[in-house]
């Protein structure tokens, strides 16, 4: 910025000089009604002036003689001795000539000394106003160099400043990029042992596909099958619901002649039971037993086949006593080990028992709700699974109604360890058979369960219901 200034400087004095060197010097002077206007030369470098001596301007014929030893011109000899009137007239106005000539010399002199002192006074006021100008030029460009001064100083500032935070932004990236270099390579690493994991993991897929595609084959032939099965039992329902039909219509009267013919064997088998009683008792088993539980309170102690005589009657019927199960005592109702008796039966099958008192059978509803009826027994529900593990439910209060009531069951106060879905149905739910439904359910359950009993069971579990 400083040298700009000075060349500023500079060049202003410069055209102050120009300014002040080409000017003219002029001079006006009034004259009465005339006004004369003299352009004088430069007078600064000029030689001082000699005496000088106005000559008169007329042409004379031939340059006056000088007079020896005085440098004058010599008078005109006159050709007559007697001048003419023209002559004195002349030289009346060479006097005259030359006193306006010496007159303008001191004009002249007088105009230079004043156009002396007034180009010096013009100078010095040009000086002035020049130098005033310049000074203000200067000033003012003094205020720009300081005001630009000013602007580059904040530029310089801004730009320092936007640097710096370019470069702590730089940094900050740095870091950044070193950062997501780091995690990157952690990511590639995890992603090396990952791809070795799951090429493991296809080596093992492409195995077990191979081996569940063979069992998916297996499974797909026995589908096949089965649904070959299926169709087939869907054609055996389908011919059954058919001959169903066909016989419904004459099931009443069946039923009524089946009724008067189960009283009529009842009361045969009834008769032989008591004849073969008589004629087989042991002499050691007392006649006056009501259950299994006075057989054991009588000092028997081995499980086995009993007679007992049914309350508020003269029958005795055979039962099979447990007297090994939780102290002993009970009265087997049902024994089912190993499916080798069909328990799918009818209404009259139920009623009156079947199967074989050493292995699986059913005691009979009749003498069931006889001998539940007479007092209060507790019912014990003995279960067991294929593999071995048992399980237990009983009831403190148990009994059944007659046949006017579907033997309706009456069960309560229940505990054991086999929980109540494994045991019996609720309290009040009549007995149902696959020819009689009495469960109130458009599912008929009994027709397709596998036992008309009162409480679900199925030929994997071994019961035995003991009173």
């Amino acid at each position: 910025m400083g040298r700009l200034l000075a060349l500023t400087l500079a060049y202003l004095a410069y055209l102050l000089a120009a300014a002040i060197g080409s000017e003219r010097q002029q001079h006006s002077v009034q004259h009465g009604p005339c006004s004369y206007t003299f352009i004088l030369p430069e007078v600064e470098h000029c030689q001082p002036l000699k005496d000088f001596q106005v000559t008169n301007t007329l042409q004379r014929d031939s340059p006056p003689e000088a007079e020896p030893g005085t440098g004058q011109s010599k008078p005109v000899k006159a050709q007559k001795e007697r001048p003419s009137w023209q002559e004195t007239k002349l030289e009346s106005l060479e006097s005259a000539m030359e006193n306006n000539t010496q007159w303008l010399q001191k004009l002249e002199n007088f105009i230079q000394e004043n156009v002396r002192s007034g180009m010096e006074e013009m100078k010095r006021a040009a000086v002035h106003t020049q130098t005033a100008a310049m000074l203000e030029m200067g000033t003012n460009l003094l205020s720009q160099s300081a005001e630009q001064t000013r602007k580059l100083t904040d530029v310089e500032t801004q730009v320092l400043n936007q640097t710096s935070r370019l470069e702590i932004q730089l940094l900050e990236y740095s870091l950044f990029t070193n950062r997501l270099e780091k995690h990157i390579l952690l990511q590639t690493q995890e992603i090396s042992r990952l791809s070795d994991k799951n090429s493991f993991l296809e080596q093992r897929l492409l195995a077990l596909e191979a081996r569940y595609g063979k069992e998916l084959q297996g499974l797909e032939s026995e589908k096949q099958q089965l649904q070959e099965l299926l169709e087939r039992q869907s054609r055996l329902v389908s011919q059954l619901q058919g001959e169903l039909g066909s016989t419904t219509l004459n099931s009443t009267s069946l039923q009524k002649q089946q009724a008067v013919l189960t009283d009529t064997v009842q009361q045969l088998l009834a008769m032989v039971n008591h004849c073969n009683e008589i004629s087989n008792v042991p002499k050691e088993e007392p006649l006056s037993f009501r259950d299994c539980a006075e057989i054991r309170q009588s000092g028997v102690t081995e499980s086995g086949i009993y007679s007992i005589r049914l309350p508020n009657s003269t029958q005795t019927v055979k039962v099979f006593c447990d007297m090994k199960t939780r102290g002993g005592g009970w009265t087997v109702l049902q024994h089912r080990t190993n499916g080798s008796v069909d328990f799918h039966r009818g209404w009259r099958d139920y009623k009156l028992g079947f199967g074989e008192l050493s292995g699986e059978h059913w005691l009979g509803n009749d003498i069931i709700h006889k001998l539940t009826s007479s007092q209060e027994y507790s019912l014990h529900v003995q279960l067991k699974d294929r593999e071995g593990n048992e399980a237990f439910s009983q009831y403190e209060h148990f009994y059944i109604d007659g046949e006017e009531n579907n033997y309706s069951l009456h069960a309560e106060h229940f505990s054991g360890t086999a929980g109540r879905t494994s045991s019996l149905t609720h309290t009040g739910t009549q007995f149902s058979t696959k020819d009689r439904d009495n469960d109130r359910c458009t599912c008929k359950c009994s027709q397709l369960a596998s036992g008309g009993i009162c409480f679900s069971s199925s030929t994997s579990v071994s019961i035995c219901l003991s009173l």
